[in-house]
């Protein structure tokens, strides 16, 4: 998900009517697990914060998503990354934010511009591709990844896109290639089999309508990669999340899994709606009214932490709002993003001195998140967000 924006519909419905489908059991068969090994996996009877039941329900609460893997301590969206956040300890990989390739193929990148996740700027090859495009409105300059065939891109290599913040990470740069979502699905696989329990991710489309506009289109494509994987029901340990309400809207023709539309800042509109002249903004959207139209066709929301908890003019948090309760009503979940450790994307009571690259008192953050009822939250430190469920658990 992109944590720095600002920016017929029930058909299937029945299908998804319940978080709490038997995910983990149909997954396991896929995958060939032993039952002992789906028992022991993240929110099994015992385990900490975990619930009985299967699916969804089985993981711990508050479930900790390791945001684009383990972010801040590797380069975000590589394979370094994703196993970091299983390694500390995250119940769900974010794996990965999907764009496509010129051939058509699907690779998971922050943004279609790659300039400032990948070495692209020092290939000399591909200096003439560096052009300016609008997207989602915004015009920006860059490399695109449909400009590159797969092929290409994997001559880049990753590297840190906020080293400001995370000057520690760059010295991973370089170290790791793009990977594609087929690939993914495959490493959920292998990890699955190596840990021992069934590992989730939980993959988002990024500028679907344009990427549709161009040809691209996002939907139908994840859709065949989850289908030739079986990973296309409600059995799958794969939930899928969007920016735009209708590309969660298409996927939901498309697909039985569980579904999560992401909220941007209460002003903002969802591109879709820009393009479509839906004069709504997310502040409609977050209204009974609006949680329950998207309940009709997906499981969850992924708002930001600023809909749950908004901050007052000096950067401070100010009481919560009702939203926790009203989407619980309408009978969906909350995974809202992103807690990161730096002083810079902290509220500011918690802050520790100015310095842009140093810790604050994210602890005493979470605490405050996870008081509300959130059902889990994003996390570039999934170390962390396990050390701070557990406190909150021991209440």
């Amino acid at each position: 998900m992109d944590s720095d924006q600002t920016n017929g519909q029930a058909q299937g419905t029945g299908r998804r009517a319940l978080l709490g489908a038997a995910v983990l059991g149909a997954g396991g068969a896929v995958l060939g697990l032993p039952g002992a090994a789906r028992a022991a996996g993240p929110g099994a009877p015992g385990a900490p914060g975990g619930r009985a039941g299967r699916g969804l329900k089985s993981l711990p609460v508050p479930t900790i998503i390791g945001h684009r893997g383990a972010s801040g301590y590797r380069p975000e969206h590589t394979f370094g990354s994703y196993e970091l956040a299983l390694d500390l300890g995250a119940d769900v990989v974010e794996a990965g934010d999907l764009v496509p390739t010129k051939d058509g193929h699907l690779v998971c990148r922050h943004e279609p511009e790659i300039g400032g996740t990948t070495n692209v700027a020092s290939h000399p090859e591909f200096a003439g591709r560096k052009t300016t495009k609008v997207v989602d409105g915004v015009p920006t300059t860059g490399w695109f990844t449909e400009d590159f065939t797969l092929a290409e891109l994997k001559t880049l290599r990753a590297v840190e896109r906020i080293p400001a913040n995370r000057p520690h990470n760059t010295l991973y740069d370089g170290r790791w290639e793009i990977p594609t979502f087929e690939e993914v699905l495959r490493w959920q696989d292998e990890q699955t089999r190596r840990r021992g329990r069934q590992v989730w991710i939980y993959p988002e489309t990024k500028h679907p309508t344009y990427f549709r506009k161009l040809g691209l289109g996002l939907e139908e494509r994840v859709a065949k990669l989850l289908r030739k994987h079986g990973k296309d029901g409600r059995h799958s340990p794969v939930i899928l999340q969007s920016f735009e309400p209708t590309s969660i809207q298409r996927l939901n023709r498309l697909v039985d899994n569980p579904l999560v539309v992401l909220l941007s800042s209460a002003d903002s509109r969802p591109y879709d709606f820009v393009e479509a002249k839906d004069p709504r903004t997310v502040a409609d959207l977050v209204t009974p009214k609006g949680l329950r139209e998207i309940a009709g066709y997906a499981q969850g929301i992924g708002p930001t932490l600023d809909l749950i908890i908004p901050k007052k003019a000096d950067g401070t948090l100010a009481e919560p709002t009702a939203l926790v309760a009203d989407a619980h009503k309408a009978g969906l979940v909350l995974h809202p993003y992103t807690v990161r450790n730096e002083n810079p994307f902290l509220p500011a009571e918690y802050r520790k001195g100015a310095a842009a690259d140093a810790y604050g008192d994210v602890f005493g953050a979470f605490k405050r998140y996870f008081a509300t009822g959130i059902d889990g939250v994003f996390t570039d430190n999934a170390d962390t967000g396990v050390l701070a469920r557990a406190d909150f658990l021991k209440g």
